[in-house]
């Protein structure tokens, strides 16, 4: 790993933020990395209120999209809501849709299938909609780029409203409203909201109509926080607000089909980091192993004892995800070193065979072993699909832009993105693909970075201390949980690894005269002959709480050792 010490902020703006919020220099500088530089900024930091909910109508097409959700209620229309098979997909249609049956009935709900359809709006779902007589499609978290399914969709007589929060292309689709805060043309004051998040907005705007409040819409706010942690977007602004309510409700009185994944685990209070890797990887489990609409009835369904049965259902759809996963990633590997390709700046691989629900997981999951821009394919019908994912700093959508004669059709984000080709193109695609990224690549970007927010001393490490990062929550991209580093530092003599497998590491450390205390490192068993023997050494970690035998205490989860 590289350590990257962030850089000071001014010594002016620290000791203002000492004087006027009574804090340590520790939290004022942690506070201006985060871009908090006033009074009125840490109120809003600490202290998230729904007034900070942004009105509805400053997107663009808001005020269309209404009016023509309002004309197809006037009219008796049929209305289908399409979403994605993801969970920012799912969640969506699921909050759109059940917001729409509290008004009107004629709703219907579609997720395409990741292997008949593929990502986004397709041919087989507008199809679906004229053979059932549905003149409006709402589509959540897709649409952005479906100039020709829109063109279809109107040669049918079928209206399109698109809630996206993807990238546009050099053409909007022609439809009725395109709600997408990165609109070129679209002033929204937050632009960084998931899919999920535009369809809440346009629900707000809906509500808002027939005189209704953000607090009327709070039960809806478990489903927009899912999103929002397992989409990775940023968790600064409107976002940051909305998860912090969205939170509360997963925590106090989510629906009856989070409720059960949680009731299934066992797991009391729920942080955004549980989100991510409890409750989003079986909403995703759904799409990826079977049909995305099993996720769908789950998180819409009201009466709990048929919602653990469905999300039963989903548990086995995650445990094969699961095992799929670990076997797809060793013949991954394998692949890579019998063509010796790991000394190349991308990772490429392919299987017809490998299940395309999990070559997304897998490419991560290639990442944290090689730490390259990635790409597992898989045979799509008689195309070759992949998912694409990248590391710090470098956009993989930008360099898949540049090899877009190779390709049938790409979409997504800066780290993560899907593709199609065919076949008979793979290996030029994979060329092209490396001399790419081999070209324009920041060299030093290929060693994985841990970013220190702060140098301090163990012996400023106290439950008051801890109490104040803890309100720093919730934790995601542009607000991680604080990075500290600590210099000769040294084992208590009781560092051992531990784990089945040995993988781990756990130690008691001091600093000079600080007081012990204890650290767990997940993956880091290799380090410990570097700690033995009381050798001094340096690390970086967060800070958490350990409860063993009734007893909480502080620890340092370690991120690496030197």
């Amino acid at each position: 790993m590289r350590w990257t010490l962030k850089p000071k902020p001014e010594t002016h703006k620290i000791q203002h933020l000492m004087d006027v919020l009574h804090v340590d220099e520790i939290v004022a500088t942690l506070l201006l990395q985060r871009g908090i530089e006033t009074f009125e900024d840490a109120k809003n930091f600490f202290r998230p209120s729904i007034e900070h909910i942004h009105n509805p109508f400053l997107m663009k097409d808001m005020d269309v999209a209404v009016a023509r959700i309002a004309n197809a209620i006037a009219n008796g229309e049929n209305i289908l809501v399409y979403g994605d098979y993801d969970v920012d997909g799912t969640t969506s249609v699921a909050l759109v849709s059940s917001y729409l049956k509290t008004i009107y009935p004629n709703i219907a709900t579609y997720i395409p299938d990741r292997y008949e359809e593929g990502y986004g709006v397709s041919f087989q779902g507008i199809d679906y909609a004229s053979d059932n007589d549905i003149s409006l499609i709402i589509t959540l978290d897709c649409g952005i780029k479906a100039v020709d399914k829109v063109a279809y969709a109107t040669e049918k007589g079928i209206d399109i409203i698109i809630c996206d929060h993807h990238r546009p292309g050099s053409e909007l689709p022609k439809a009725v409203a395109v709600l997408d805060p990165k609109r070129d043309d679209c002033t929204y004051p937050y632009d960084e909201l998931c899919g999920c998040g535009v369809g809440f907005k346009l629900i707000q705007a809906l509500a808002s109509k027939r005189g209704q409040t953000i607090a009327d819409l709070f039960p809806y706010l478990d489903l927009v926080a899912t999103a929002i942690a397992a989409d990775i977007v940023p968790l600064t602004g409107e976002n940051r607000t909305l998860a912090y309510f969205g939170l509360q409700v997963i925590n106090s009185a989510p629906r009856a089909g989070i409720k059960a994944i949680i009731h299934q685990l066992k797991k009391q209070e729920l942080t955004i980091t549980d989100v991510v890797f409890i409750i989003a990887p079986r909403i995703n489990a759904a799409g990826r192993m079977s049909h995305g609409l099993h996720a769908v009835e789950l998180l819409t369904e009201t009466n709990f004892e048929v919602a653990k049965q469905y999300a039963a259902d989903i548990e086995e759809f995650n445990s094969e995800r699961r095992s799929l996963d670990q076997e797809i990633t060793q013949e991954a590997f394998q692949q890579i070193e019998k063509l010796g390709e790991q000394e190349r700046f991308t990772t490429v691989v392919y299987n017809e065979h490998w299940h395309k629900g999990v070559i997304g997981i897998v490419a991560s999951r290639l990442i944290e072993t090689y730490y390259r821009p990635t790409l597992v394919f898989t045979k799509s019908g008689d195309k070759l699909a992949a998912s694409a994912r990248s590391i710090k700093g470098f956009d993989v959508y930008d360099a898949l832009e540049q090899c877009k004669e190779h390709l049938i059709q790409f979409g997504g984000h800066k780290y993560a993105a899907g593709l199609t080709l065919e076949e008979k193109n793979y290996q030029a695609f994979k060329d092209a693909f490396e001399e790419v990224v081999k070209n324009t690549i920041d060299k030093k970007l290929l060693t994985p970075e841990i970013l220190v927010d702060k140098e301090i001393t163990l012996q400023e490490i106290t439950p008051k201390f801890y109490r104040i990062i803890k309100q720093f929550a919730p934790f995601g991209p542009q607000n991680m949980s604080p990075i500290f580093m600590s210099t000769q530092l040294q084992d208590t003599g009781w560092a051992k690894c531990v784990g089945s497998d040995e993988a781990h590491i756990k130690l008691t450390a001091v600093q000079r005269k600080s007081p012990r205390i204890d650290g767990i490192g997940f993956n880091l068993g290799d380090k410990l002959s570097k700690i033995k023997n009381k050798k001094p050494f340096d690390a970086v970690y967060s800070i958490d709480e350990n409860t063993w035998n009734g007893e909480t205490k502080l620890q340092l989860r370690l991120r690496d050792i030197r």
